[in-house]
């Protein structure tokens, strides 16, 4: 994919979308990384019966073309202003789609969505690393239920992808057909070494290889962008949303760590230019590819973070929103020794234990409900440092001086110095907290000449705030003990019942 330079003389503005699980946001920032505009739309999936959740592409285009044209009537963006537009998405979200006109054959079948687990388990038994959360047993449904022979797919006029792929071909009008290596990677047809698709996978769910997507660099210009956006720019940038995080908190480094707490806590770990595979629940994936060149990353998963603390709000009533829980967690020194481990869909790494469920104890008759929300956000606090330990144990490289942190629940001080004081390592807190937007607005204006290289980025992003660990070594040894004891509780709860 070519490069191109930025023109002098006018204000350079790079667009942003990021289509997440639950909403989609559009950010301009300008050429200092300073944001010139955001909006945000909630496009919730539909649940029609336990395990399944979709969404309808078309709603979440028309949600999309929205917060564009909000942006930038809020920026004032003139033609020439926006140089580039990034695309992130949620990763592994399965759509099939006509080749001419872009129609969906389908719903898309979101990460989240379970139904094809027996067929998971079918294609383990055959040796093939293909989980439910994975697009490939999503596509294979999807075709099987429009094109069971394959005719229509085989002659070209059935496509199928990830969303991004898809988002693509329609924000261009069709002229791309392309998904990058970080997406590729969490779509259970990728070939992690060789770095394109897996042949044997796409026999094993009869994909031909012509139907998907092809692979491409993580920022590059693609194509230029459909008249119906509104701007007079290319499509320069497609990667998931956790490596897009990575790349707004410019951790460019190996060994260098963030996390992103949404619904689930994700921590990704620079792992390099090689892949590095784990014996501790954590899985490798592409970072990037520039260039050509593919980094790759380690990730893993606390799986309920901000999840709990919505639990607090809706399951217990205890908080009035989210954002409460801060200022009711710190009008309490402590959690005078109520403790949590949130654990409601089960524990992610290192356990990968999805009978474990969620426990609070220590309660007694002095116990408030200060006690109890500061309790649940401590838990996710150590539990995210379970997930750190486990990437750092398949790391040969050395331990990051920081961990830079964004999500909604990043807005948080008690957490985050929560954070801080389980790890024993500062928790760096940006100003812009939409990291994965940041990532594919920084990748597509390196790749349209808005910034020259990295180092210009460097000067770009802006720390907000750092939190220091606030206990000492001794001490958190000995909480570390006592958590091992708690999650030993969680785990047990399947016995029981």
């Amino acid at each position: 994919m070519k490069r191109a330079h930025m023109a002098h003389g006018t204000r350079a503005l790079v667009l942003a979308l990021d289509v997440g699980t639950t909403g989609v946001r559009a950010l301009l920032i300008d050429e200092t990384g300073a944001v010139a505009a955001q909006a945000y739309r909630e496009t919730l999936p539909r649940c029609p019966a336990p395990g399944l959740v979709e969404h309808d592409p078309e709603e979440l285009l028309t949600a999309l073309l929205g917060v564009v044209h909000t942006v930038v009537d809020t920026a004032h963006a003139r033609d020439g202003h926006v140089r580039a537009l990034g695309l992130t998405t949620q990763r592994a979200t399965a759509v099939a789609w006509e080749a001419r006109s872009g129609r969906p054959v389908g719903p898309a079948l979101s990460w989240q969505d379970v139904r094809t687990q027996a067929r998971c388990q079918e294609l383990m038994a055959q040796g093939l690393l293909i989980t439910p959360l994975m697009a490939a047993s999503k596509l294979e449904w999807l075709l099987d239920r429009t094109d069971p022979d394959r005719v229509e797919v085989r002659a070209g006029r059935i496509r199928c992808g990830t969303l991004d792929a898809w988002l693509a071909a329609r924000l261009t009008d069709g002229r791309v057909h392309a998904t990058d290596a970080s997406n590729a990677s969490c779509s259970g047809l990728y070939d992690l070494l060789g770095g394109g698709w897996n042949g044997t996978a796409l026999e094993a769910v009869r994909i031909p290889e012509t139907a998907l997507p092809s692979i491409v660099d993580s920022g590059g210009v693609l194509a230029p962008l459909a008249d119906a956006l509104g701007v007079r720019a290319p499509l320069a940038s497609l990667i998931g949303d956790q490596q897009a995080a990575t790349m707004g908190h410019l951790r460019l480094d190996a060994g260098e760590v963030k996390i992103t707490y949404g619904t689930a806590a994700m921590l990704d770990l620079n792992a390099g230019p090689e892949p590095h595979f784990s014996m501790h629940g954590a899985y490798p994936l592409v970072l990037w590819q520039r260039d050509g060149v593919r980094t790759y990353c380690l990730e893993g998963t606390a799986i309920t973070a901000g999840a709990a603390v919505l639990w607090l709000r809706d399951g217990l009533g205890v908080i009035g929103d989210a954002a409460e829980s801060d200022a009711i967690a710190a009008s309490v020194p402590d959690s005078a020794g109520v403790w949590a481990v949130p654990a409601f869909q089960g524990l992610g790494t290192p356990y990968l234990d999805a009978s474990a469920r969620a426990v609070i104890g220590g309660l007694s008759r002095a116990s408030t409900r200060a006690h109890v929300v500061r309790a649940v956000l401590e838990g996710i606090a150590w539990r995210c440092r379970e997930v750190y330990d486990a990437l750092r144990a398949d790391s040969p490289h050395p331990a990051p001086e920081s961990l830079r942190a964004d999500g909604g629940a990043a807005r948080n001080d008690v957490l985050l110095q929560a954070q801080a004081d389980a790890l024993g390592l500062p928790v760096e807190r940006p100003e812009v907290l939409d990291a994965a937007a940041l990532g594919a607005a920084y990748l597509a204006g390196l790749a349209t000449g808005v910034w020259r290289d990295t180092d210009d980025l460097r000067h770009a992003w802006r720390r907000e705030r750092v939190f220091e660990p606030g206990i000492g070594a001794d001490e958190r040894a000995a909480r570390l003990e006592r958590w091992r004891g708690y999650v030993a509780a969680a785990r047990a709860t399947e016995e029981s019942r």
